[in-house]
């Protein structure tokens, strides 16, 4: 059977075949200004995904040309999202490993007549420019000699010049119709200490100068990157020609970028939010960072299966955050131990039951491997509030007056009390076990529809819950901007019940509550006060047939 490929994978393939590469090399190159966030994982899936499916290589690089806004923070963060989304690199490099050879080749291009030196400023640059419809103006520094072009960025390497004094442009075409090529920066002064080399460089290469020549000096076939930079390159191309490096040049091939609705995919404004201190940080599970979706509790394998769903394309689109949720949700219904958990505890005294025991409960009926745990059982439960009403409604198959209900893996319970306070408020139930309706051992011959959850009220355990929800409202009357749509509700603190045996959990161990939602065990819990984060509800609200 022939396997679905997409566009990538047909170039790739031709590659191949016509024997232009033997070895298909590609890389991820993240600038650590920031931490990963969803929209990278995409990236993340198609660069590692072809390592693995063609048996090639893929190297981690960071391009870090911008010393003002990078920090190794940055670095070790993203490194530990890409080991924990489970994927592994053939080199760890920096782009500033090669800023010596990146120097090298702008004087190469130098001594060719293809660069040239220039006291514009940025604005000045930018007026002389043009437009699409309008060629842009030669600058008056286009026609320095090679002698004083080589002399100048010697000297503004050796410090010689103030920040903005001068640049480095390539020289190809004003009159391009791709504004990339008409003379772009290619070199700055900036007075800066870099976290990788110090105080070693004044002058730092641009992205568009950088990117190419590290892809071709690693040896990289295909260099996959967001569509963004299809109009760059030309001048990509132009650059690993010029600098001559040997065949097979590297291949840049865009796909369309990730996004998803009502979800931050703005570096910038991430960083914003940590900064004014609307998040607990980078990590904070509300933030669609890779680090805040796994304190969240979204399985790695999960976020990989999605990024395989949504597939490779050419043309950009949305897609909905209920989609991400399915598949998270479809991945904890496999793998989550199911335990119980009352967020509105009303207590049930059980007045025909003495001493107590332990119920050997299953932990999920979906797991490949099936497993039990101990629940200890007494007089005294706590059953939640919305379980049990005093004037039901028709076909009401929870707790009622003088009504049955199941206890989850326990016993057939009758209600035979309702202690209520002066204003009438329900403060209690007093209940008996039907006799011979244990789970599994059931011989009392009574029905019942409803099957409630429920807490041993001697051993269960308080515990803090997250209810999380987007950082972002819906859009309403066309407003977009990301400051006017915080959601200051994002976050809700609320108390909780749960069984004893979460005690024992690890940080990181997600959980189905029983018939509230999926939950995970957050880094935050300290010596039995246990905080859980809300990973997804039960409730799958994905149509799939949009």
């Amino acid at each position: 059977m022939d396997e679905s490929k997409n566009f990538i994978e047909d170039i790739i393939d031709g590659d191949l075949q016509s024997g232009k590469v033997k070895c298909v090399y590609t890389r991820f190159p993240p600038e650590p200004n920031g931490y990963l966030h969803i929209g990278h994982a995409k990236s993340l899936c198609i660069n590692f995904g072809i390592k693995s499916k063609y048996g090639g290589k893929c190297n981690l690089r960071f391009d870090d040309t911008n010393p003002s806004k990078e920090d190794v923070e940055y670095v070790e963060s993203i490194k530990s999202d890409i080991k924990w989304l489970g994927f592994s690199w053939d080199k760890l490099l920096f782009a500033s490993d090669y800023f010596d050879v990146m120097f090298d080749c702008a004087v190469k291009l130098i001594k060719k007549g293809l660069a040239y030196v220039s006291d514009e400023t940025a604005e000045e640059i930018r007026e002389r420019r043009g437009t699409l419809y309008q060629a842009g103006v030669e600058s008056p520094f286009r026609n320095r000699t090679v002698e004083e072009n080589l002399k100048l960025f010697y000297e503004m390497r050796d410090g010689v010049y103030p920040d903005g004094a001068k640049v480095l442009r390539a020289k190809i075409d004003m009159a391009s119709p791709n504004l990339n090529l008409r003379d772009p920066v290619i070199y700055r002064v900036l007075h800066a200490t870099h976290h990788n080399t110090g105080d070693k460089w004044c002058i730092y290469p641009m992205y568009d100068f950088a990117h190419p020549i590290e892809d071709a000096y690693e040896g990289i076939t295909h260099s996959i990157c967001t569509l963004e930079f299809e109009d760059h390159r030309p001048l990509y191309d132009w650059v690993v020609r010029e600098c001559e490096f040997p065949e097979p040049l590297p291949q840049q091939i865009e796909f369309a970028r990730l996004n998803i609705t009502n979800t931050i995919m703005s570096k910038r404004y991430l960083k914003k939010l940590v900064d004014d201190g609307k998040v607990m940080g980078w990590d904070d599970p509300r933030m669609p960072t890779l680090s805040g979706i796994r304190r969240r509790g979204y399985p790695a394998e999960a976020l990989r299966d999605f990024c395989e769903r949504i597939g490779v394309s050419k043309a950009n689109s949305e897609v909905q955050a209920s989609y991400l949720e399915s598949c998270v949700r479809e991945n904890l219904n496999r793998t989550a131990d199911r335990v119980m958990a009352v967020f509105d505890p009303l207590k049930v005294v059980l007045s025909n039951y003495e001493g107590s025991e332990e119920l050997s409960v299953e932990n999920n009926g979906n797991a490949e491997v099936l497993t039990y745990r101990k629940v200890p059982f007494s007089k005294e439960i706590f059953i939640d509030r919305s379980d049990f009403a005093l004037v039901p409604p028709p076909k009401y198959y929870r707790l009622k007056p003088d009504g049955y209900v199941r206890l989850k893996s326990a016993y057939i319970i009758h209600c035979d009390e309702v202690v209520t306070d002066e204003e009438g408020n329900v403060t209690e139930l007093h209940c008996s076990i039907v006799p011979n309706s244990k789970s599994g051992e059931d011989a009392s011959g009574i029905k019942v529809k409803g099957v409630i959850q429920w807490v041993d009220a001697a051993t269960c355990v308080d515990v803090t819950v997250r209810k999380l929800q987007s950082l972002l409202t819906d859009v309403v009357d066309g407003v977009t901007d990301f400051n006017e749509r915080f959601n200051e509700n994002s976050m809700q603190i609320v108390s909780a019940k749960v069984e004893q045996s979460l005690l024992s959990a690890n940080v990181e161990d997600r959980f189905q509550f029983m018939r509230v939602g999926y939950y995970v065990l957050d880094k935050d819990s300290r010596d039995g006060k246990l905080v859980f984060n809300e990973i997804v509800s039960l409730k799958d609200s994905f149509n799939q047939s949009k």
